[in-house]
């Protein structure tokens, strides 16, 4: 059975932040689907196109590795539409956002997140 995993755009930025392999952690943890909405690339375009320093190069990195994810097309704000998709699909998300995780975890989605600035954690 295939167990699938939203990345917010904060959890697409984890490998150039910290140096974390977030597929490699995500397969550690089960998961083999990797979902992101195409709100959340068009917000890593504006931070790269817009932002500065480590931003800006992290935001390079989680583009770079947009093409082991699958991109799906829905309107809208990006928070709403990730909380949506993990109700209808039952599935996971990766995020820091403490809003979202609130808004997620009030609604028995599985939150993932960065433990200890190493590695990922249910």
């Amino acid at each position: 059975m295939t167990r699938k995993v939203i990345i917010d755009t904060n959890g697409l930025m984890i490998p150039g932040q910290f140096g974390v392999d977030i597929f490699s952690e995500l397969k550690r943890l089960g998961f083999d689907s990797f979902i992101i909405p195409r709100a959340s690339v068009r917000e890593l375009e504006k931070i790269y196109s817009q932002g500065h320093g480590k931003d800006r190069v992290a935001a390079k990195i989680a583009l770079s590795l947009l093409d082991r994810c699958t991109i799906i097309e829905k309107e809208g704000f990006t928070d709403d539409i990730i909380a949506e998709m993990a109700i209808d699909t039952e599935a996971a998300c990766l995020t820091s956002d403490t809003g979202l995780k609130k808004r997620l975890c009030s609604k028995g989605v599985t939150i993932i997140h960065l433990r200890e600035k190493t590695r990922l954690s249910i």
